[in-house]
């Protein structure tokens, strides 16, 4: 029964993307508003993790499962692709690069906003201010070391 209402919640999600996305004046995907929905639900209570957890973990597990339909079925078009093979592969080295820094940066904030907030691996935080008091970095005393070098031009 668990399963079924885990199926029933996502696929009820997916419903009522799609309906709105039917009642909007302008074309968005339905998808991005099914997740929108759901971040929302989540957020405000309404969902808990619980309720999704089993078979969201599945789909995810699963998902280059349902992707075969869609690339197989390119083949229908390969004539299509064939003609504008050169943008094709522009628009996948661009999108990559750009996927990469965007995480990259996106990796670098979050690593900064966990420090401020004390809970980075970053030798900040309250544990590391305790070992500092104590004379003892929180890397070893190789923290005091690199500085100390640094002052002194050594490198």
């Amino acid at each position: 029964m668990k399963i079924i209402r885990q199926i029933g919640i996502i696929f009820l999600v997916c419903w009522l993307s799609e309906v709105i996305e039917s009642f909007l004046p302008f074309t968005f995907p339905a998808s991005v508003i099914g997740m929108a929905l759901l971040l929302a639900c989540l957020l405000t209570g309404v969902l808990k993790i619980r309720h999704i957890q089993e078979k969201a973990d599945f789909l995810l597990e699963n998902m280059a499962f349902f992707f075969i339909p869609a690339g197989v079925s390119i083949i229908n078009y390969f004539d299509v692709l064939k003609s504008s093979a050169v943008q094709l592969i522009i628009i996948c080295v661009v999108s990559t690069v750009v996927t990469f820094a965007v995480t990259a940066w996106s990796v670098k904030l979050t690593v900064r906003c966990m420090a401020l907030a004390g809970r980075g691996g970053t030798g900040s935080g309250p544990k590391a201010a305790d070992a500092r008091k104590q004379g003892d970095s929180a890397t070893g005393g190789k923290e005091e070391e690199r500085k100390e070098k640094e002052g002194n031009g050594i490198e």
